[in-house]
């Protein structure tokens, strides 16, 4: 494969015809192909056919003559070129992929973004914005931005690589909740939102987590990822010199431990800013420094709960309330914990006469907007693990 942060001269193109609003075709043949072909950029175009289409093509094609590949479409569509892109290189390295602990081998294709789906959540928050024509002059310019991977795990077994949000209850639900609505379109999402909120369900468990080696990082700090990021850019050195410092002072990593009902667990690489919330669910996580940032936010009333979701919006500090925790983390795993008879009582006394309420002892995680069927789950964060063609989101705070 080659690799390289120079112009491309030769992309491998997805075009996903079916995904978001179904824009995808026009958006690159009316306002993309001619602008690669005045770069004098080579294109190979599949529109694909089926679900994991491009993931499989990628697997089995020779991909030596080409400097990147390109999806056209949503988030889904990344997500088919990041597992694709990720698999190959460890199965062209001989790594295994389901060894937790395993070292991936970082992918040197680079992976452009074409935004047209319904929320192209990351997109917009390696750009800026998700507009087609801005992606593609990045693409053509040749930038280059490095990005964290996260690998989920159950029992041994590798689930999903993700590059935005792992969420479990609230998130979770909302995503199980919204396949039983597809027939309304993209705001299936927006309704199964208000009914988990009203359902109000938590979850007991235990979530244990290593924090990030670097002690003063913090996602409570004013530091964001932006163009040419000092923490991002720094952050290969410093992950040597911590992990080596680690491995002479410690006997083992040092898990830290939060047990208790949870509304939602979720763990974003990103900040996972979208048009709908301009900061993310964490202002201040980076794209490519080796970590993640967990949000706990325990069981509270409906109002205290909203009150969070809100801050998502309104650009107001969502970690400053009493029922929210947030740490910077390059591990974590949770195990779910069945309540007893007692408590499915008192919980279905809670919901008595409410056409929300739910009663189910685990919830689901929601991996980049795709359903992992299981409740116990463990992620690992690799540093720097793929190469988008962006720059990151431009600093405007000065002009």
């Amino acid at each position: 494969m080659v690799a390289g942060h120079t112009r491309p001269r030769k992309l491998l193109v997805f075009i996903n015809p079916y995904g978001g609003r179904g824009k995808a075709s026009r958006i690159y043949y009316s306002e993309i192909s001619f602008l690669f072909q005045l770069a004098g950029i080579e294109t190979d175009v599949i529109e694909t056919t089926r679900a994991n289409h491009a993931r499989d093509y990628i697997l089995e094609a020779d991909l030596q003559t080409y400097d990147g590949v390109v999806c056209v479409g949503g988030d889904g569509m990344f997500s088919e070129l990041l597992h694709g892109l990720v698999k190959r290189t460890q199965s062209d390295s001989g790594v295994c992929e389901d060894k937790e602990n395993a070292m991936l081998t970082p992918c040197s294709l680079r992976i452009g973004i074409i935004p047209a789906g319904s929320t192209d959540c990351v997109c917009f928050a390696t750009v800026g914005i998700n507009d087609p024509v801005t992606s593609a002059l990045h693409i053509i310019i040749g930038d280059t931005q490095p990005m964290d991977v996260c690998a989920s795990y159950n029992d041994g077994q590798l689930m999903k690589y993700s590059v935005s949000l792992i969420g479990y209850g609230f998130f979770g639900d909302v995503l199980r909740e919204s396949e039983n609505l597809r027939w309304v379109g993209p705001i299936r999402y927006d309704l199964a939102g208000i009914k988990m909120v009203f359902s109000n369900q938590s979850y007991r468990g235990t979530v244990e987590y290593l924090e990030a080696y670097e002690s003063n990082s913090s996602p409570r700090d004013n530091t964001r990822c932006r163009t040419g990021c000092l923490v991002c850019s720094e952050s290969s050195e410093r992950l040597r010199e911590a992990a080596e410092e680690c491995q002479a002072d410690c006997q083992s990593d040092t898990w830290k431990k939060v047990t208790g009902s949870f509304l939602a667990i979720n763990i974003t690489g990103m900040s996972s800013a979208c048009p709908k919330s301009q900061d993310g669910l964490s202002p201040t996580a980076h794209l490519a420094d080796g970590t993640a940032d967990l949000i706990l936010v325990q069981e509270s009333s409906t109002m205290q709960f909203l009150r969070h979701l809100n801050r998502h919006t309104n650009r107001k500090d969502q970690f400053a309330l009493p029922n929210v925790e947030v740490h910077r983390i390059r591990a974590m795993r949770f195990t779910p914990e069945e309540f007893d008879e007692e408590e499915a009582i008192r919980r279905q006394k809670r919901f008595f006469g409410c056409p929300c309420g739910r009663t189910s002892e685990t919830s689901i995680w929601n991996c980049d907007g795709e359903i992992l069927n299981c409740a116990e789950l463990s992620v690992r964060v690799h540093h720097q693990l793929i190469q988008l063609f962006a720059r990151g989101i431009e600093d405007t705070s000065r002009s």
